[in-house]
């Protein structure tokens, strides 16, 4: 097959989330599976700087939006050491910026407009390269317009016929929103701007947009894709995604077990595998507590959290535990990342009043990342709500037991421990259901005792560093999807 996925951001070229790591990882992965994959996103300031090399092809191309027209042109670069084609879209006035989608903590004024742009040379680019395209994978708001163009404007155009098109969504609370003058940006008939199709109360909506017109819709883990359709969680759009539920699937992330390997990890004081992991992560263990300042205590359960501080990641939940646990529990605390202000102040309360239990590092660093995922004895996700989530993959590899709410990815990924039905095989951490404190509170106890019993401890760790997160596997289920969506195009 030839797929050609299209992405506002993938690494190592430009990233403000999860949706770069899975634009940047699954073309590859496609490779090595012996299908022929490319990529294409905006030329960003941050991509012209990431170091790669951006050739010029010398291709120019007008795009009509709204009443007037725009000039784009290509450049083309590859993956590193993947050898997946890349090309890039340039148009300083829309995308030479110091950020991606927004500044100052709000969105540029103009995301419709430029996106609408980014969708249009796309199509463009399909043309102008004769890019024998099968699959287009289009992602997120930001080419939810793709499916439609091609649908209304492109389909009985020669080389566009038989494409067939995927739109994933990594996130439904992103829906790209803009008033609804800017359908006149889209260059469409008025007649589209309904509420079956791009229309979402008085407002166009871009995700919606890709929902209706593409052949299939695929989010990032099965259990997602059934939360969305209920209206705790649809956004709003539960009742289009209900309709759509025949083309809904979902399939979760993957990992790159090249970056994230205990084995051969850079970032570690200690290397370990699944046949050494209890002397590795006891010195890596050690190490952490030493570079936070927590005294080193090797039989007193380590927690960790690793991303942004925010009630979406069930902070609320982990700060009424830990003002408890702080004062009455023999357990140590870290947590790395940035979020709401709030919960910086109440975290930076409680390791200044409880310094030998709880240190804080309000930064991003990849490196201690690593060592918090090698170091921890358990690694903590009590989510709100988990699309994926990508750091119960990273803990299960580097043996550290997951403590998760089942939502999600969570609950597609993790297997609890005691629970009934579970297969012994695959139970690799722990996980609760409501959204309450009391039910972290009731699991981390759980979590904590079974760390005393080396019975229970030790096949929960080889367990999950045995399993595969890898994209390899993602990407074979990618394959199915696409091969479905093709066959369901040509009806």
């Amino acid at each position: 097959m030839n797929i050609l996925l299209a992405s506002s951001e993938a690494v190592p070229f430009a990233k403000t989330g999860g949706l770069a790591d899975v634009s940047g990882a699954l073309p590859v992965e496609l490779t090595r599976l012996g299908h022929h994959a490319s990529l294409i996103l905006p030329a960003y300031r941050q991509a012209r700087d990431c170091g790669l090399p951006l050739d010029d092809l010398g291709i120019r191309f007008i795009v009509p939006i709204g009443s007037k027209t725009m000039t784009g042109q290509l450049l083309r670069s590859t993956i590193p050491g993947a050898g997946v084609p890349v090309y890039l879209i340039k148009q300083d006035q829309y995308f030479d910026r110091d950020e991606l989608y927004g500044a100052d903590g709000k969105d540029y004024i103009d995301n419709c407009e430029r996106f609408v742009f980014f969708s249009r040379a796309v199509l463009e680019t399909i043309r102008l390269l004769d890019l024998q395209v099968d699959l287009l994978h289009t992602n997120d708001w930001q080419t939810g317009l793709i499916p439609a163009y091609l649908k209304i404007e492109y389909r009985h155009r020669p080389g566009y016929q038989h494409i067939a098109t995927l739109f994933t969504i990594h996130n439904l609370a992103f829906q790209g929103r803009f008033w609804h003058w800017d359908m006149l940006l889209t260059g469409l008939d008025w007649k589209y701007f309904n509420w079956h199709e791009m229309e979402f109360h008085g407002y166009l909506n871009l995700l919606k947009t890709g929902m209706i017109f593409a052949d299939s819709v695929n989010t990032v883990s099965p259990q997602y894709a059934v939360e969305i359709q209920t209206p705790l969680q649809g956004c709003g759009l539960e009742g289009v995604l209900q309709h759509r539920r025949d083309v809904l699937s979902g399939i979760l992330n993957g990992i790159d077990v090249r970056e994230w390997n205990p084995a051969a990890d850079p970032h570690l004081p200690a290397r370990y595998d699944v046949d050494s992991y209890a002397r590795g992560k006891a010195k890596c263990k050690a190490a952490l507590q030493d570079e936070l300042g927590l005294p080193r205590e090797p039989n007193v359960p380590l927690i960790g959290f690793v991303g942004r501080l925010t009630s979406q990641k069930g902070m609320d939940l982990i700060l009424e535990v830990l003002q408890r646990w702080a004062q009455t529990v023999e357990a140590q605390w870290v947590f790395l990342g940035l979020g709401q202000p709030n919960y910086h102040k109440a975290l930076e309360t409680l390791a200044e009043r409880f310094p030998q239990k709880v240190a804080l590092r309000l930064e991003f660093s990849n490196p201690l990342a690593h060592r918090i995922e090698a170091g921890a004895d358990l690694f903590l996700m009590p989510s709100r709500y988990e699309p994926c989530g990508l750091n119960q993959f990273y803990s299960l590899r580097y043996g550290t037991v997951p403590v998760v709410r089942a939502t999600g990815g969570l609950a597609d990924s993790i297997v609890g421990y005691g629970e009934p039905n579970a297969d012994p095989g695959q139970v690799n951490g722990f996980r609760f259901y409501d959204y309450s404190s009391l039910a972290l509170n009731e699991t981390l106890h759980q979590a904590c005792d079974a760390y005393h019993k080396p019975e229970i401890w030790n096949p929960l760790i080889v367990t999950g560093m045995k399993q595969d997160w890898s994209w390899s596997r993602s990407a074979k289920q990618y394959v199915e999807l696409y091969q479905t969506t093709i066959n369901r195009s040509k009806h």
